[in-house]
């Protein structure tokens, strides 16, 4: 199992608050209003390809609509390597700041 990247642990975070299958506008937004950054599209799209490459993800195509000029949607969904990887890093990143709240959040 590959490390993820900061990015890669906000999509599929991301994925995971939005129920499971969705595609990379929601992706964005959600990671813009929980973060409170602004986040390229191309970068969304290149993570997502990135983390489909890792097998962390699996990805349908949707219907064609009119409202697209014809073309699909293509919606991503975690499997379970992509939960288990996902449990690694934040665990990971639990235990690196377990003991440093004070630090990092001026509390205990």
């Amino acid at each position: 199992m590959s490390a993820l990247g900061e990015l890669e642990t906000l999509v599929l975070l991301a994925i995971l608050r939005l129920g499971g299958r969705t595609y990379g506008v929601p992706i964005r937004a959600e990671i813009e209003k929980r973060t409170g950054r602004s986040v390229a599209r191309g970068a969304i799209y290149t993570a997502l390809a990135r983390l489909e490459k890792k097998d962390y993800l699996k990805s349908s195509m949707g219907s064609p609509t009119p409202t697209r000029g014809g073309k699909s949607k293509k919606f991503y969904s975690l499997n379970d390597t992509g939960l288990a990887a996902l449990r690694t890093s934040t665990r990971a990143i639990d235990e690196m700041k377990t003991g440093l709240d004070i630090v990092l959040f001026g509390r205990r």
